[in-house]
C-alpha cells in the first residue's frame, strides 16, 4: 500500500522537508529508513507532529551524525548500547533507532536489546497503532507497512497489543500503564485480552523504575478526561501498587445510618473538574491529593456522624513522602503541599461577615499560589445538586473580589514591614537579631489586622506610640 506522505503531513512543511532530507540520505547509506510509531499515529489521528520516530536497518547512531550534519542541528545525543540517538531540532525531536526488540528478564530494571528487522521491530511494540511504519527513502517513498491492523484500531478505537498481551506486557511492563493513558488520552478501549492480561500481570510493574511510572501518570493527569486513567489504574490492581493512599480512599463504611461520600469517586471526580478548568499540572496533582489524608483521620462519632478533621494537615505531612516518593520536583512538591494545606480555607472565608483581616491573612499565606488555590476549590464543588454547586460557585466568586478589591487596597503582592529592619534597630538601639525580626513581624500583624493601613508612615507612628508595649511583646515571645 502507498500513503501519500506529502499530503498526509499538509501544512507542516518543515517535517516534510526532514523527511525528504533523512530519508535521502537512508539512500545513499543503504539503510532501510521508515518512520514508525506515534509519528505515524498521530498523523492518521490528524494531530500536529512534535516527535519524530525513525528507525533503520543500520547503525543508527551514525546515521544521526549524517542527519545532524545536513540538518545543521545537534549535538546528537547518543545511546550507542541501545542502538539510539536523539538530534535536537526545533521545533522537533527527531529520535533515530536501528530496528530492535527490547525484552525484560523476570526482576531486572533494564532490558536486553537485539537488533533485528522492521518486522519484528514492530511486533515487538506496544499497541497495534503504534507499529505502523512508512518508507521514506526517494525510491520507496510512501510504501506503507502495517502488519498488525493499526489503521483498523485506529478506527474503531481500540488498544490491542502485536503480539499476545501477556508476551507484550511481560516484555516491558511500563505498558501496562502506557496502555492506561493511551486510553486516557484518546477515550479508547483497551482490549478485552489485553485488559485481563494487565490485571493478571500487575506486580509486574514494580521492576520498572518509579520514574518511568511517574512520567505515565503525570501523561494520565494531563489528558482531556483523567478520570478514565485513574478509574482504570484502580480496576487493573495498579493504583493500589504505584499510589497507595489514594487506592485506599475507595468505599463507604455506614454505622447508625450514617454514611460518607466515596472519597475516591470524589477525588477522581475533582480532577476531572480541574481539567477542565486548567492545564496546570500542580493544580491537576493537588487534586488528586487534596484529600489524601481523609482515610486516616476517619473518626464516628454517634449522633454526630463521620468526620475528618485535620485532614488537610495530615494530607499535607503525607504529600512530603509521597512527592519523595514519585521523585517529583522540590518546588512542585512544596507548591502542592500549601494547596493541599490551604484548601478548605477560601469557603470559609465566603460569608460577608468575615474580615478584611482574614481575607489578608489567607491571601498573603497562599502567596503567588492564591489564584491556584481557588481554581483548587472550584474543581472540589462536586455536588449533583446544580443549585448546590451554583451557590458554591458564586461563593468563590465573591472571595476572588474580595481578595482582588483587598490586594488593591492594601498592595499585598509584595506584602512586608513598610518599617525596615535598619530603622527599627536604630529606633530601638539594639543590635541585628531575632528581636528586629519579631518586631516587624507584630507590625505585619497590624497591618494583617486592620488596625493599620499598608502604608511607611502609618507603621511609623504606631511604632512610636507603641514603643514599649511592642519591645515588650517582641522580647517575650
Amino acid at each position: 500500500m502507498k500513503i501519500d506522505i506529502d499530503h498526509l503531513f499538509s501544512g507542516q512543511e518543515r517535517l516534510i522537508h526532514c523527511l525528504h532530507i533523512i530519508g535521502q540520505e537512508g539512500e545513499k547509506a543503504d539503510y532501510e529508513t521508515y518512520i514508525v510509531g506515534g509519528i505515524v499515529r498521530d498523523a492518521f489521528m490528524g494531530k500536529t507532529i512534535t516527535d519524530l520516530d525513525v528507525v533503520v536497518i543500520g547503525d543508527a547512531v551514525a546515521f544521526a551524525e549524517r542527519i545532524a550534519k545536513r540538518l545543521k542541528a545537534g549535538p546528537v545525543v547518543k545511546f550507542e548500547q541501545f542502538g539510539t540517538a536523539m538530534i535536537p531540532h526545533e521545533p522537533f525531536r527527531i529520535e533515530i533507532v536501528t530496528a530492535r526488540k527490547e525484552v525484560y528478564q523476570k526482576e531486572s530494571r533494564k532490558p536486553d536489546v537485539t537488533f533485528t528487522d522492521l518486522t519484528e521491530d514492530l511486533r515487538r511494540r506496544d499497541f497495534t497503532i503504534n507499529a505502523m511504519a512508512i518508507d521514506i527513502r526517494p525510491k520507496q517513498y510512501g510504501d506503507f507497512y502495517d502488519p498488525f491492523n493499526g489503521i483498523r484500531d485506529l478506527k474503531v478505537e481500540v488498544l490491542r497489543t502485536p503480539l499476545e498481551p501477556e508476551e507484550t506486557f511481560y516484555d516491558d511492563p511500563l505498558r501496562m500503564m502506557r496502555a492506561i493513558r493511551f486510553a486516557s488520552q484518546f477515550s479508547y478501549r483497551i482490549a478485552d485480552p489485553a485488559f485481563a492480561a494487565i490485571k493478571k500481570m500487575a506486580e509486574r510493574i514494580k521492576i520498572i523504575s518509579l520514574e518511568r511510572i511517574r512520567d505515565e501518570l503525570i501523561k494520565i493527569l494531563m489528558s482531556p478526561k483523567p478520570s478514565i486513567g485513574l478509574l482504570l489504574m484502580e480496576n487493573t490492581g495498579l493504583m493500589p501498587l504505584i499510589l497507595p493512599e489514594i487506592s485506599v480512599m475507595k468505599g463507604i463504611e455506614e454505622k447508625n445510618g450514617y454514611g460518607h461520600k466515596d472519597v475516591f469517586y470524589h477525588t477522581i471526580q475533582v480532577v476531572d473538574n480541574a481539567a477542565a478548568l486548567t492545564d496546570s499540572l500542580i493544580i491537576r496533582l493537588a487534586a488528586l491529593f487534596h484529600d489524601v489524608g481523609k482515610p486516616p483521620t476517619k473518626r464516628f462519632y454517634p449522633n454526630l456522624g463521620w468526620t475528618f478533621h485535620g485532614h488537610e494537615d495530615v494530607g499535607t505531612r503525607m504529600f512530603e513522602s509521597i512527592g519523595r516518593h514519585l521523585k517529583l520536583p522540590g518546588r512542585q512538591v512544596k507548591e502542592i503541599k500549601k494547596l493541599i494545606r490551604l484548601h478548605l480555607r477560601p469557603i470559609a472565608i465566603a460569608g460577608e461577615e468575615v474580615t478584611d483581616s482574614a481575607v489578608r491573612r489567607l491571601r498573603v499565606e497562599a502567596g503567588d499560589s492564591i489564584y491556584d488555590l481557588l481554581t483548587l476549590c472550584r474543581a472540589d464543588i462536586t455536588s449533583k445538586n446544580p443549585e448546590k454547586i451554583k451557590q458554591y460557585q458564586n461563593n468563590f466568586n465573591d472571595v476572588e473580589n474580595r481578595i482582588i478589591t483587598v490586594e488593591e487596597k492594601d498592595k499585598l503582592r509584595a506584602f512586608q514591614s513598610p518599617v525596615r529592619g535598619d530603622e527599627i534597630m536604630q529606633f530601638y538601639n539594639i543590635k541585628p537579631g531575632p528581636l528586629v525580626g519579631k518586631i516587624k513581624g507584630l507590625i505585619e500583624t497590624a497591618i494583617l489586622d486592620g488596625i493599620i493601613p499598608n502604608d511607611y508612615e502609618a507603621a511609623k507612628n504606631w511604632l512610636t506610640e507603641n514603643e514599649k508595649d511592642l519591645l515588650k511583646k517582641a522580647s517575650a515571645s
